[in-house]
């Protein structure tokens, strides 16, 4: 019998839902009985950029094999951000070791203002506005451990409080039909009106031809005294 197919789009689906960025990629060595045996080490962060988010790190000969692993990895161990009008709920501030984060709601407009891992973790879990700070070490394992178990220990009660709170205050848009119909309703439609053929338009028109004639006769008698000087 003949083997079912595998569906090559489904696998392709299932691999472009996450999106795949490289932190470091370094060259870790190590001494054996015949010298010195060289490998990569491949930092790797993933998010479907709805806050859904997880990292990696993984080591091979070469440094495709290095990153399928560590994409392997980073999806098995997926984290939740809460995402609140493009932004965090609120204000935290997470110490891992040496590494000390902290970061910061922002309003509409402001944009991602951080550098390195920060920026890289905030653009894939879908947060466009943020203000953060890294402080104690370059290190980008540690920092991103950091910002990941920030990004983790956000309170439940918390982030529903701050829900219900924008949820309350936010601006209420009306759809696009709704303002089509209010709008025709306000502003008729408007039609060219034709020219009235009643009784009082009859007695007028003769006062409108007499004044669009005065001009030239104006005119004329101007030439006519030129002429006779």
């Amino acid at each position: 019998m003949d083997k079912p197919r595998r569906d090559k789009r489904d696998s392709r689906d299932q691999a472009s839902e996450f999106e795949e960025r490289v932190v470091e990629i370094s060259r870790v060595s190590r001494v054996v009985k015949g010298g010195r045996r060289i490998r990569f080490r491949v930092l790797i962060v993933i998010g479907d950029k709805k806050g859904k988010i997880g990292y990696g790190i993984a080591k091979g000969n070469e440094i495709a094999v290095a990153v399928k692993k560590a994409v392997a990895s980073a999806k098995k161990k997926m984290i939740i951000v809460p995402v609140v009008n493009d932004t965090i709920p609120y204000e935290v501030n997470q110490t891992l070791g040496s590494a000390r984060v902290f970061l910061k709601p922002a309003a509409q407009g402001t944009s991602v203002v951080a550098g390195g891992v920060v920026r890289v973790i905030a653009e894939l879990a879908g947060i466009k506005n943020l203000l953060s700070k890294t402080i104690g070490t370059s290190n980008k394992v540690n920092n991103v451990k950091t910002v990941f178990l920030a990004l983790s220990n956000f309170d439940p009660d918390k982030v529903e409080i701050v829900k219900k709170r924008y949820e309350k205050h936010a601006p209420v848009v009306a759809p696009v039909a709704d303002i089509a119909e209010v709008v025709a309703e306000v502003v008729p439609e408007i039609t060219p009106q034709p020219k009235a053929d009643g009784p009082v338009a009859q007695e007028v028109a003769p006062a409108v031809e007499e004044l669009e004639e005065k001009p030239k006769k104006v005119a004329k008698s101007k030439d006519v005294k030129a002429d006779k000087k």
